[in-house]
């Protein structure tokens, strides 16, 4: 949960607002059809999930509305189309506009020559006939990152200008390609057609309400602009391309969405097309029990198709996959093929520089390995396009002739990867059923101490993935009947546990926290599931990250937990780390050579270490995961017994609220860490050991009363009055049955809590607005009946059905207006589960 970077990080997050807000730009083919609007159910939909690079999300509450996105709100575009007898209906995604090139932006060629200079000029710089002779000269496009620039831009402001010829044709469709970071004046010909505070991260392509074609004149024209950065990165680069217009006549219309359902592991939207209905069902088998089937990274589209006057009705359905699923940036080269596998036929994209595991950190995406959709041959179609419209517009006209062979290759930009599915014909009794696969092939998945490591499915190098799509397929109907009694039994577990809204929310962050992690197996042969740090830093396997998730993994495979914790283990026992306390981190994601946070969390990390291996044992109903690493244990309780109970100036997990001496919550996280120990010691038939700590920490909550007491409340710091904080680290009181803490001081925060409640929720301390829902759910944990734990939970519900943040649950919010304040998509959600541990860990046989 880290924030050393936090500055930099929350103007990236302001970055993408701005953009957020901005005019999107696609398409949509229906003459008539309007998009129906629909309750939030969600600020953003799970579709395909499965690692921190293979994750697709639609961030609208109707699916037509908008393009599919990664988790990070980068486009990675999914159009589907179902056609019905001779009518055409566009169910999910929005078209994408194609342009042709007039004058080529710096991402498209090498050479476009620009005069710029960093100093300010003449009044009238912005003139066609402005003197330019003390500028200089140099290639679009200008950035202060070295891997794009070919122009270094280091300064606050630069003056640019650039000229290029305009033969006087047809104006219909012209549009100016901009991208620009931070603040710009864009002038054409002298005259002011765009003014902007803030960046765009993205081409976007605009006539600027008809001041393009106004002031464009035939022959040469001037392109002037102001950049000034004020925050983060520096980016200019700008051209000149037509939209093109599509090739067909035939209408789209948009189908009526009338509902959507998410379950732990599909999402489920429902559609009226005219004369049927039609389900499409997004289905990411997770099945945390089932390792095989877990660590495979592809997911099934489903398609169902029912007759809604009885009559027959022949359907089809059509898919559009971008090539941007596997590349990190849109401008990258892709090369795209068709295959044959068995029954299956495939097609598979991925980058032509194929830079492996060579990109590391947060807001980043995929550039190796392959993309690929598949379906079963004898119903299918595939066809490689160089646009979506191309690909849109062969489907209408029929398709191709066949499917894509072995030999077709298609190498570009953007490329569409296009899926045509006969369903057959339905009718009064019959449905039209059919299913397409996406999968990942990430060739290899992590560095981890030098030593380059492939996906789990993979590990003895021996696999080949269109044979595990092929497995994937015949396994379909048995995949599809587990991932259906799971999801049953998930939700029933849930709602018995903790009620409805609870059961909504904990569901919604099932898939997102295990497609946080990776799996992976480690040199030493063991198990690794390692997170990634998503819209925060980027570390990889961050104990902090470990510790609130956890619940979801103890209560459905301790085996992903000890995954989490053996890299940590490692680090120590190599003699790679040796500080008495774990580590925070094993690097930056997917790199795992070591921390690269800056600062230690020595109580936060250590007690989150000996608190889980404690949990583990008593779902396990042993202790031998904790033996195998009793000696590392044993130094970080020493170190806690020592410096745990009064903290020194020290961050904890919540460090974007700064460093804080003599931290009340993370004296508690002590406390239990030393209780954990001594329970372990005890389990290890170590009674000597078991009675000093188990001695200590019971010495120790008197004090911890005493130094913390405020009347109705305890402090957020020791002998620091008017002030409080949630103190959710105490929820292993009650889970591991210590029982040290007499009932009072529940009793007594939980009614203070909820007094400071807001309408989306508990901040989390006296300092700010902001709360962690995850740690909103532990400290509901500690209710002592289900009426006040559903308090908890109601604000939570707004949260999610009112956020204006439409990304991946974000763990950290704020409670007055339910904005994220800057997290999303990460693994800490499984902390929602704590409620549902506790509960399954005291009732089960």
């Amino acid at each position: 949960m880290n924030a050393r970077k936090l500055t930099r990080t929350i103007q990236r997050v302001v970055k993408q607002a701005a953009v957020a807000g901005s005019v999107v730009l696609g398409i949509t083919s229906s003459t008539g059809a309007i998009a129906q609007t629909t309750g939030q159910l969600a600020p953003s939909y799970p579709l395909i999930t499965h690692t921190p690079y293979f994750s697709i999300w639609s961030n609208k509450d109707v699916l037509t509305d908008g393009s599919t996105v990664h988790w990070t709100g980068k486009r990675q575009s999914l159009i589907g189309i179902l056609k019905v007898d001779d009518k055409y209906y566009r169910f999910m995604g929005k078209e994408v506009k194609a342009y042709t090139t007039i004058a080529p932006a710096g991402d498209q060629s090498a050479n476009v020559q620009v005069s710029y200079t960093t100093k300010q000029p003449a009044a009238n710089w912005q003139e066609p006939d402005a003197s330019t002779s003390d500028w200089q000269t140099g290639l679009l496009p200008i950035s202060d990152d070295q891997k794009t620039a070919r122009t270094n831009w280091n300064t606050d402001d630069i003056w640019i200008r650039r000229t290029f010829d305009y033969n006087g044709a047809d104006m219909q469709g012209l549009k100016i390609k901009l991208r620009h970071d931070d603040n710009i004046v864009l002038y054409l010909n002298g005259h002011k057609i765009y003014q902007k505070e803030g960046w765009q991260e993205h081409f976007e392509y605009s006539d600027f309400n008809n001041k393009l074609t106004k002031y464009l004149q035939k022959g040469t024209n001037v392109l002037a602009a102001h950049v000034r950065n004020t925050a983060g990165g520096r980016y200019f680069d700008i051209g000149l391309s037509r939209e093109r217009q599509s090739d067909y006549n035939t209408t789209i219309d948009v189908a009526k969405q009338k509902s959507v359902k998410i379950e732990a592991m599909q999402t489920i939207y429902q559609f009226d097309c005219g004369d049927v209905n039609l389900a499409v069902t997004f289905t990411s088998p997770l099945l945390l029990q089932h390792l095989d089937i877990l660590t495979r990274p592809i997911s099934y589209i489903t398609y169902k198709v029912s007759s809604k006057d009885g009559k027959k009705h022949q359907a089809e359905v059509y898919l559009s996959a971008s090539s941007d699923i596997a590349v990190n940036t849109p401008d990258q080269p892709v090369q795209a093929m068709g295959l044959k596998n068995g029954s299956l036929d495939l097609l598979k994209v991925g980058t032509v520089a194929q830079p492996v595991l060579g990109k590391k950190g947060d807001d980043v995406r995929i550039d190796w390995g392959y993309f690929y959709v598949g379906a079963a041959a004898n119903h299918t179609k595939q066809s490689l396009s160089s646009s979506v419209m191309k690909g849109i517009s062969e489907f209408l006209k029929g398709g191709p002739s066949a499917s894509a062979s072995n030999t077709t290759t298609l190498n570009g930009k953007q490329l569409s990867l296009n899926t045509t599915v006969n369903l057959g014909t339905t009718d009064a009794s019959h449905f039209a059923t059919g299913h397409m696969l996406l999968g990942y092939d990430e060739g290899y998945a992590i560095q981890y101490f030098h030593t380059n490591l492939r996906p789990w499915w993979n590990r003895d190098g021996k696999g080949n993935f269109p044979d595990l799509m092929q497995k994937a397929a015949g396994d379909y109907s048995a995949v599809m009947g587990l991932v259906q009694k799971e999801d049953q039994r998930i939700r029933q577990e849930l709602q018995i546990a903790g009620g409805e809204d609870y059961a909504r929310l904990a569901i919604l962050a099932y898939r997102q926290s295990i497609a946080a992690h990776n799996i992976v197996e480690s040199p030493q042969k063991e198990l690794l599931f390692l997170s990634k740090e998503n819209f925060s830093n980027g570390s990889i396997n961050t104990v902090d990250l470990t510790y609130p998730s956890a619940p979801l993994y103890l209560m459905y495979n301790t085996e992903l937990l000890k995954g989490m914790m053996r890299g940590i283990f490692y680090y120590s026992e190599s003699g790679k780390w040796t500080k008495p306390y774990s580590a925070h981190d094993l690097g930056t994601y997917p790199i795992a050579n070591g921390q690269t946070y800056g600062e230690d969390m020595p109580v936060e990390e250590a007690g989150n270490m000996v608190i889980l291996a404690a949990a583990i044992a008593k779902v396990d109903g042993n202790a031998n995961f904790a033996k195998k690493h009793w000696k590392t244990i044993s130094i970080w309780a020493d170190y806690l017994a020592k410096a745990g109970f009064d903290p020194a100036n020290q961050l904890c997990t919540d460090d974007f609220a700064g460093h804080l001496a003599r931290n009340v919550n993370l004296s508690a996280k002590a406390i239990m860490a030393l209780r954990s120990y001594g329970y372990l010691a005890e389990e290890l038939g170590e009674k000597a050991t078991a009675q000093k700590y188990i001695a200590l920490a019971k010495s120790m909550v008197p004090k911890w009363m005493q130094l913390a007491d405020d009347g109705d409340h305890y402090t957020l710091s020791f002998e620091n009055k008017g002030t409080w904080s949630q103190k959710y680290n105490l929820v292993w009181d009650k889970v591991l049955d210590f029982n040290i803490f007499p009932q009072e001081v529940y009793k007594k925060e939980i009614s203070y809590y909820l007094k400071r409640q807001n309408r989306y929720g508990v901040p989390l301390d006296s300092r700010k607005s902001y709360t962690k829902s995850d740690w909103i759910m532990w400290s509901a944990t500690m209710s002592a009946d289900k009426h006040t734990f559903e308090q908890f939970m109601r604000p939570l519900i707004r949260y999610i059905s009112e956020t204006p943040s439409r990304v991946p649950l974000s763990d950290w919010h704020d409670t007055k207006d339910g904005r994220q304040q800057n997290f999303q998509a990460r693994s800490v959600v499984g902390g929602y589960y704590m409620q549902a541990f506790n509960y399954w860990l005291h009732h089960k046989k």
